[in-house]
């Protein structure tokens, strides 16, 4: 609130009434004193700074992207995980905001204590494995219902991801996850006291034509090692580490000495089965390869350049003719 500037009239006012006893000007210098009282939450206490709940969220978009590539691989389907919030909140309400039956992943992640809890919309989970199974993404079975191998083939599943959150966190600290527990019921959950403070992530999911949450707790005693790297002034530091010369130099000149796959392409042509099994000794395979026309250079199956065949020192070599836009001979 910004200091009221007073008029040169109420200013004699103001003097007039202390003047004349109207106002004390002892009570309101008091009054002045007075400390200010603030509402103060126990039960919802914040125990992280704005700044650090950012960093939290920097880690998990990234999370997000390595899920939405990994599920997508697995499942193959169109797949789109995004961070929706990140809120910290008690325990309990957190416990009290997510479906009574649903999908509940618990994994170790040493060598930082405690454990973090992934809660998977029931919606979502079936399509994972509806699509796991051959199906469309779209099964309408219920969580109290799954088979012994049903329940296997989802711990498997979330088994095989931690490897992206390992990635994720890598930034801050090198973890190795591991799936503890696979439950289907909240209330047998109690990870930490109820009026604990967690930060819950939450990610809006689209597996196909389906969509939901998953939500990760995080309790205060797993991020309570790594919270002064969640401000913004480590990630610059960070930052202008990796963007240090002698470092770029050093990556650059590893990068250089990658040994690549090269192939010139002779020619190429297309055989029925029904040819390529009746084909016998001294027959001519013709190709689509002009002796005039110059050869295609490929990269690691990518096309780089255009060349001709020829031989130097009795060794058969090509001699580069043209190099594509964007090929890896631009910069020389």
């Amino acid at each position: 609130m910004q200091d009221e500037i007073l008029s040169q009239n109420e200013i004699d006012s103001l003097l007039s009434a202390i003047s004349s006893g109207e106002m004390d000007a002892e009570e309101l210098k008091k009054e002045d004193e007075k400390q200010k009282v603030s509402v103060y939450d126990f039960k919802r206490a914040l125990r992280f700074s704005k700044d650090q709940i950012r960093g939290i969220a920097r880690i998990h978009d990234n999370f997000a992207r390595l899920l939405t590539t990994f599920f997508s691989g697995k499942l193959r389907t169109y797949v789109n995980i995004s961070v929706a919030s990140v809120d910290q909140v008690p325990y309990e309400e957190f416990i009290r905001s997510i479906p009574k039956t649903t999908i509940l992943n618990v994994y170790s992640v040493e060598p930082l204590e405690g454990r973090l809890l992934m809660e998977v919309n029931p919606n979502i989970a079936y399509s994972m494995l509806d699509r796991i199974l051959g199906g469309k993404g779209t099964s309408e079975v219920q969580i109290d219902s799954l088979t012994e191998i049903e329940t296997l083939i989802m711990t498997q599943l979330f088994e095989q991801s931690v490897v992206n959150l390992k990635e994720a966190w890598a930034t801050m600290i090198d973890i190795d996850p591991i799936l503890e527990e696979f439950e289907n019921n909240p209330q047998f959950l109690q990870m930490v006291s109820p009026n604990e403070t967690v930060v819950v992530v939450s990610f809006n999911t689209q597996i196909g034509e389906v969509s939901g949450m998953i939500n990760i707790c995080i309790p205060h005693i797993i991020l309570e090692p790594i919270i002064p790297k969640l401000s913004v002034h480590y990630w610059m530091e960070t930052g202008t580490k990796t963007r240090d010369p002698e470092t770029y130099q050093q990556l650059q000149n590893h990068v250089r000495e990658i040994y690549v796959e090269t192939k010139a392409i002779l020619g190429k042509t297309n055989i029925t089965v029904e040819q390529l099994l009746g084909l016998k000794e001294n027959d001519v395979i013709l190709l689509n390869q002009s002796i005039d026309t110059p050869l295609e250079m490929v990269v690691n199956q990518q096309p780089k350049m255009l060349v001709q065949p020829g031989k130097t020192k009795n060794n058969i070599a090509v001699q580069v003719l043209e190099v594509f836009e964007g090929g890896i001979a631009d910069d020389k």
